[in-house]
């Protein structure tokens, strides 16, 4: 039986683990071959571990154990002339390019008094410059193949504000807005462009460290607790979760669907 994305070929970014290497495990899954990016080195301003290499080897590990191609491409995705020379290398082995996933982001949490100009330039340069190089190095070959679909990865915290998160919010909230007008001008080339907004999702970005800072900000203002609350009784998602959504948006099953926020958020926007 076929699968959903059989015979495409993907692009994820932040690929070395957590949302990323879901997103290329579930691909692969279905059918598609995938180019993977990390930068796989220390990230700049985050406070978590960051990916290794031999993290993003073992995304490709577990690609490959589904029975289809992985490429790696180490990169770090704030380089434009880095990452086009990764994505067309890894284009010319696989044979073309269908899908690009913009996911890879830092989140540096801290009360809007304690963010510095690395914090909020480091997060601008990955989360906005970063996806806007990945579609820049993506798109073409989409366009040379005709169509395809380019799913960008923001956040709950790119539909309603979140409290302690001023650079990771106005980043979102920008990613949000560019896949609205990159769809405008794409779609005369049968490429579709959505957003995907998650609540908290189970990944290194979330750990401890992300919890004491938010843990620091609701000591100082605590009626602001309850805007992480989820309305659905979960806590926390999987990347798994987040990763059937982008399956939806990579399949022909979305082919009409574009320039629109898709959030699988548990309820937390609307309460």
């Amino acid at each position: 039986m076929a699968g959903r994305v059989a015979g495409k070929v993907a692009l994820i970014t932040g690929a070395a683990r957590g949302q990323g290497r879901a997103d290329a495990v579930r691909l692969a899954q279905e059918g598609a071959d995938v180019i993977v990016v990390d930068i796989a080195a220390t990230l700049p301003s985050v406070t978590y571990a960051s990916p290794t290499l031999a993290d993003l080897d073992e995304t490709v590990s577990l690609v490959e154990k589904t029975g289809r191609r992985a490429v790696r491409v180490r990169a770090d995705v704030r380089d434009l002339a880095a990452l086009r020379a990764g994505v067309d290398a890894g284009v010319a082995e696989l044979g073309g390019l269908d899908i690009v996933v913009a996911n890879a982001g830092i989140c540096v949490p801290a009360p809007w008094d304690d963010v510095t100009e690395e914090i909020f330039d480091d997060t601008i340069g990955v989360n906005v410059r970063g996806v806007w190089n990945t579609v820049m190095a993506g798109a073409p070959h989409l366009v040379e193949r005709g169509g395809g679909s380019i799913i960008l990865i923001s956040s709950a915290a790119g539909m309603k504000v979140q409290p302690f998160l001023v650079p990771y919010t106005t980043s979102k909230w920008a990613v949000r807005g560019m896949a609205k007008a990159f769809a405008t001008e794409l779609a005369r080339h049968n490429i579709r462009v959505n957003s995907v907004h998650p609540t908290g999702v189970n990944t290194g970005m979330t750990g401890e460290g992300l919890q004491a800072a938010f843990a620091k900000g609701f000591e100082r203002d605590p009626k602001l607790a309850g805007m992480l609350t989820n309305l659905l009784p979960v806590v926390i998602t999987e990347p798994e979760d987040v990763a059937d959504m982008v399956l939806f948006l990579a399949s022909d099953e979305s082919k009409y669907v574009t320039a629109h926020e898709l959030a699988p958020d548990a309820g937390v926007t609307e309460f």
